[in-house]
C-alpha cells in the first residue's frame, strides 16, 4: 500500500509554482501608434519611462495590430487567429465563434496561471468576455491571488490615450513647453490650427500615459516580482489623428511593442537587451508567443508565429503581416493589405466609396471637423483632399523606408510593377489560406451561415480560389472584366452572384449598356445582392432611389438595412444616415 501511495504521488501533477514559469505582465494603451514615442523616433515626445524600458528591453521596430481598430484587433489577439477567419472583423459585432478557436486565457488558466484583466475586454464576439478571467474589472490585480506561489498573467489597460481624449469636453490644455505653434505636423495632414492643437494636446496625453506605465512598473518592483516577470508594452492599434485609427496606413496599424526580460528569463529571448529587431510581428503572433514563453502547446488553429520563447519560429525571408479593415461602426467597406515592415500593399474592394469618413464617432475631434470643413471649402492641397474623394485607388504600394508617412503611391510606377504583382498574388493566397470571411458581405451572413458560426459555414465552400479571383476582378474597376461579371450573374452560388453584382457597383457608369443583365438581380432572393444591384443601376443613370429606400424596412436583417443606408448616403440620396450623425462632420453636437 505504501508503494502504491508513493506511485500515486509521483503520477499526480504538482501545483504549478511561480518559480517554475515566468509571470507575464501586459501593459496596453489605446489609440497611440509607435510614432508618438521618443524611442520610436519622435523628437518632441516626452516618454522617459517607455524610452528607458526600450533601452533595457527589446523594441520591435515593425509591430502591427493586424486591424486598425480595437475590438477587431483584440479579437485577433485573443484567439491567435485572424478576425477575418473567425468572422469577427466588423466593428462592433457579436457573432458566434467556433469552439475550436479557444481564447489564450482559457489555456493559461488550465495551465495553472492566475489571470487578471484591468479592465478592457471588448472581444467583438458572442460571448461573456469577463467570464474568461479569474478577475476582471478596474480593481483586478495579480496581488489578489490567494496562493502567492501561483504564477500570474496580468493585463493593465490604460485608456488615457483613447481618441476620445481629444474630444472638447475631455481634452486638457497642451504643455507650455510644446504649444501648438511649435509642434511638427506630419506631411500627410493639412496644417490647420485645430490639427496643431490636437497634436500638442496629445503629446501631453502621451506624457501622462508614460507616467502611468512607470507607476505600474514601480509597483511590480515593490511587490517583489520584477525579477520573475516578463513585461510587454504595446498599444491596441494606431491613431489618434485623422488617417490614423481605422486606416491600413502605418499611422493606423504600426504599434509600439517593447518587451523586457529579467535576467532569470533572458534565455527565452534570442534578442539582447537594448536591441531593436526589424522582423515583422503582429497581434496574431502574441498568443502563440505567450504559449512558447510558458511551455504550453500551441494549438493548430492558431495562425500566428511564436517570435519569442523555446518554440520560437524564425521569420521567413519573405515574412509579411496580414492587414484588414471592414465595417467600422456605421460605415461599410472592405480593405486588405500586406507588409514586410518596409513594403506595404493595400487593396480596396470598395474603391467606389471615399476613404473618409470610416466612422462618425471621430468627428467629435476638432481636428477631424476642421479637416472636413477645409475640404468642403476647397482649401486643401490635392494630396490632403484625396481622402474625401471617390473613387479611391484600388491598389496602393508604399516604400515605408523612403516614404514613412505613405504619401507616394507607387502602384502605377512601372519600376515597381513586379513587386506590385507579387504582393497582389501573395494577398490572394493569404485570403485563400486563411479562408477570409470578408468575402461574405455582412448583409449576407445570415443568408449564408444560418445558425452556424460564419467560419464553420465558409469552411464548406469548395472553390475559394475562384471566388477570390472574382473579388479581385470585381473590385478592379476595369471595364474589361464586364463580360466575366455578366456571366457570373447567372451562378447558383450566392457569393459568386454578389461579387459579380458588386463589380457593376464599382464600375458604375463604365458598365452602362449592360443593364439588361443586371436588372434581374434586383429580384434576387438575397438582400445584399438586391442592394448592390440597385446601387449600381442608380450609378448607371436609372433612378433606383425608391427601390433602395424600399429595402430599408425589411425586417430580420439589420446588416442589410445598414448596407442600404450606406448606399443611400454614398449616392447622396435621402434616407441615408440620420442628421444627428452627419451634423458631426460640420461641428454638430456630440450625442455619444
Amino acid at each position: 500500500m505504501k508503494h502504491l501511495c508513493i506511485l500515486f504521488l509521483l503520477l499526480t501533477p504538482l501545483p504549478l509554482l511561480a518559480a517554475d514559469r515566468p509571470n507575464i505582465l501586459w501593459i496596453t494603451s489605446e489609440d497611440n501608434g509607435a510614432h508618438w514615442l521618443g524611442c520610436y523616433g519622435n523628437a518632441q515626445a516626452q516618454t522617459p519611462n517607455l524610452d528607458a524600458m526600450a533601452a533595457n528591453g527589446i523594441r520591435f521596430q515593425n509591430a502591427y495590430s493586424n486591424a486598425p481598430v480595437c475590438a477587431v484587433a483584440r479579437s485577433t489577439l485573443l484567439r491567435g487567429a485572424y478576425a477575418t477567419t473567425t468572422g469577427t472583423q466588423h466593428m462592433r459585432s457579436s457573432y458566434p465563434v467556433e469552439e475550436r478557436f479557444v481564447p489564450y486565457v482559457t489555456s493559461l488558466r488550465e495551465a495553472g496561471y492566475y489571470c487578471t484583466n484591468a479592465k478592457k475586454t471588448d472581444y467583438n464576439a458572442k460571448m461573456k468576455d469577463r467570464d474568461l478571467w479569474d478577475s476582471c474589472g478596474k480593481n483586478a490585480h495579480y496581488r489578489k491571488r490567494k496562493d502567492k506561489d501561483q504564477p500570474f498573467f496580468a493585463i493593465f489597460n490604460i485608456e488615457t490615450s483613447h481618441e476620445s481624449s481629444l474630444f472638447p469636453y475631455k481634452k486638457p490644455e497642451p504643455n507650455e513647453q510644446l504649444p501648438p505653434e511649435k509642434v511638427i505636423v506630419p506631411p500627410y495632414l493639412p496644417d490647420l490650427p485645430e490639427i496643431r492643437s490636437d497634436i500638442a494636446v496629445y503629446h501631453r496625453i502621451i506624457g501622462i500615459l508614460d507616467g502611468q506605465v512607470g507607476g505600474i512598473l514601480k509597483e511590480l518592483e515593490e511587490q517583489g516580482h520584477a525579477e520573475d516577470t516578463i513585461v510587454f508594452y504595446y498599444s491596441d492599434h494606431g491613431g489618434v489623428l485623422p488617417r490614423g485609427k481605422r486606416y491600413l496606413k502605418d499611422t493606423g496599424l504600426k504599434v509600439p511593442m517593447i518587451v523586457h526580460f529579467p535576467e532569470k528569463w533572458a534565455h527565452l529571448s534570442p534578442f539582447k537587451a537594448g536591441s531593436a529587431p526589424e522582423e515583422p510581428v503582429a497581434f496574431v503572433d502574441l498568443a502563440p508567443t505567450l504559449f512558447s514563453l510558458l511551455g504550453i502547446d500551441i494549438p493548430e488553429q492558431m495562425q500566428g508565429r511564436p517570435f519569442l520563447g523555446k518554440k520560437r519560429e524564425q521569420a521567413a525571408k519573405d515574412e509579411m503581416e496580414f492587414l484588414f479593415g471592414d465595417r467600422f461602426d456605421e460605415i461599410v467597406g472592405m480593405r486588405r493589405g500586406l507588409t514586410d515592415g518596409r513594403w506595404k500593399y493595400i487593396r480596396r474592394f470598395t474603391p467606389h466609396i471615399p476613404a473618409a469618413p470610416y466612422s462618425f464617432y471621430q468627428f467629435s475631434q476638432d481636428g477631424w471637423v476642421a479637416y472636413y470643413k477645409a475640404w468642403k471649402e476647397g482649401k486643401l492641397k490635392p494630396e490632403h483632399a484625396r481622402i474625401w474623394e471617390s473613387p479611391q485607388p484600388v491598389e496602393e504600394l508604399f516604400d515605408t523606408q523612403s516614404d514613412p508617412w505613405e504619401i507616394h503611391n507607387l502602384a502605377g510606377d512601372p519600376a515597381h510593377a513586379e513587386r506590385l504583382k507579387s504582393m497582389r498574388e501573395a494577398l490572394k493566397q493569404r485570403m485563400i489560406e486563411t479562408r477570409d470571411t470578408g468575402l461574405i458581405p455582412e448583409s449576407m451572413f445570415k443568408d449564408y451561415s444560418g445558425k452556424d458560426p460564419i467560419s464553420k459555414a465558409f469552411a464548406r465552400y469548395e472553390n475559394l480560389p475562384a471566388l477570390v479571383e472574382l473579388a479581385f476582378a470585381a473590385s478592379s474597376g476595369d471595364p474589361a472584366v464586364l463580360p466575366k461579371l455578366v456571366e457570373k450573374l447567372k451562378s447558383e452560388d450566392m457569393l459568386t452572384r454578389y461579387w459579380a453584382t458588386h463589380g457593376f457597383m464599382v464600375l458604375g457608369k463604365k458598365a452602362k449598356g449592360a443593364e439588361e443583365a443586371l436588372i434581374p438581380m434586383t429580384e434576387d432572393p438575397v438582400d445584399g445582392i438586391r442592394i448592390a444591384a440597385g446601387h449600381a443601376l442608380h450609378l448607371m443613370g436609372h433612378d433606383h432611389a425608391e427601390f433602395l429606400r424600399g429595402l430599408i424596412d425589411r425586417r430580420g436583417n439589420d446588416m442589410a438595412q445598414l448596407a442600404v443606408t450606406n448606399s443611400l448616403w454614398v449616392l447622396g440620396l435621402e434616407g441615408g444616415f440620420p442628421k444627428k450623425l452627419t451634423d458631426k462632420m460640420i461641428g454638430g453636437k456630440d450625442d455619444k
